[in-house]
């Protein structure tokens, strides 16, 4: 399943991505995670230093070698040039597995058995001419080609706010966790996200964070209704973890709240057709808004109408 993390800056979005990438780890489940959020904080949230993090291979920097593995044989991509973010798989095209071995994947750092992926965070060369979606456009491809199974994990901890629905990768996740602490703030960006998701059958679950007390619970259920999975209260474990110390035990509220979190996502169809529709819908969107005009070719042509994705066995 792909499960994305979101919620507004400072929500605790991050560590709430680390604490499910764990709990999945730790039952021995295969799972990606990747960091999508500019700051790029997850590897440290995982519990790597601050500089084995920071030499994690940055997707964005690879575009040009994803783009050629994935395009592969496909003979409606006339070059990996002619690939932009939204480009779906047809027949031709390389498909990836979660556990497979594809240059992408190998671009991952082994975080006690996760592997993580990061887009990278922007750096002098970027400052002022281009946008994170350079970057996050790279996740959108691999999500496209990705054809995970049963049992299989993919965690993505996005940019903060309502810019996920910048492009199509809102569309790429089985479900998405909304972190919302019980503030105003925090449920506003909830109604923004529910409102801009109305069309398109996303699914969210809120995840409240920071819970104090039944008080913020009645609140958040005010506001959200029954999109309210579970809540997350104030840990020493988190902490622990944030000031480089290990072994302080979650608290056993926090793991219910974690296996619901599991129970949610397991529960999902899984609606390959839909997947496929979605990103052949989003890719002629921006074929005709922007990419036909910056690539210099009709990439509507890009479309394969009779391929289907199957799912992995």
């Amino acid at each position: 399943m792909k499960v994305a993390f979101v919620g507004k800056g400072g929500s605790g979005k991050t560590t709430l991505s680390s604490l499910f990438v764990r709990f999945l780890a730790d039952r021995g489940l295969p799972v990606v995670a990747v960091d999508a959020d500019i700051n790029q904080h997850l590897g440290v949230a995982l519990g790597l230093d601050e500089g084995r993090a920071a030499k994690i291979p940055a997707m964005g920097d690879h575009l040009p070698r994803i783009k050629e593995y994935l395009r592969g044989a496909n003979p409606r991509i006339s070059s990996a040039a002619a690939m932009v973010k939204t480009t779906p798989p047809g027949a031709g095209s390389r498909l990836l597995r979660l556990r497979g071995d594809d240059p992408i994947h190998a671009l991952g750092e082994d975080v006690d058995g996760v592997t993580l992926l990061a887009t990278g965070p922007f750096n002098d060369d970027d400052l002022g001419v281009a946008c994170y979606h350079s970057k996050t456009g790279a996740v959108e491809l691999y999500l496209n080609h990705l054809v995970d199974g049963p049992g299989e994990y993919v965690v993505v901890d996005m940019t903060a706010g309502a810019d996920t629905f910048a492009s199509g990768l809102f569309t790429r996740f089985d479900l998405m966790f909304l972190v919302a602490e019980p503030t105003r703030k925090g449920v506003g960006v909830y109604r923004q996200y529910t409102e801009y998701a109305r069309d398109y059958d996303v699914a969210i679950a809120v995840v409240g964070n920071k819970v104090q007390g039944d008080d913020d619970v009645a609140y958040l259920r005010e506001h959200v209704g029954d999109d309210l999975l579970t809540w997350l209260g104030q840990s020493a474990a988190v902490r622990a973890l944030e000031q480089g110390r290990h072994g302080v035990p979650l608290e056993v509220g926090n793991e219910r709240a974690l296996a619901r979190m599991l129970a949610a996502v397991d529960a999902r169809d899984k609606d390959w057709d839909k997947y496929q529709r979605q990103a052949v819908e989003f890719h002629v969107k921006n074929a005709r808004s922007w990419a036909n005009r910056a690539v210099g070719e009709d990439l509507e042509a890009q479309v394969d109408p009779g391929f289907r994705l199957a799912p992995a066995r």
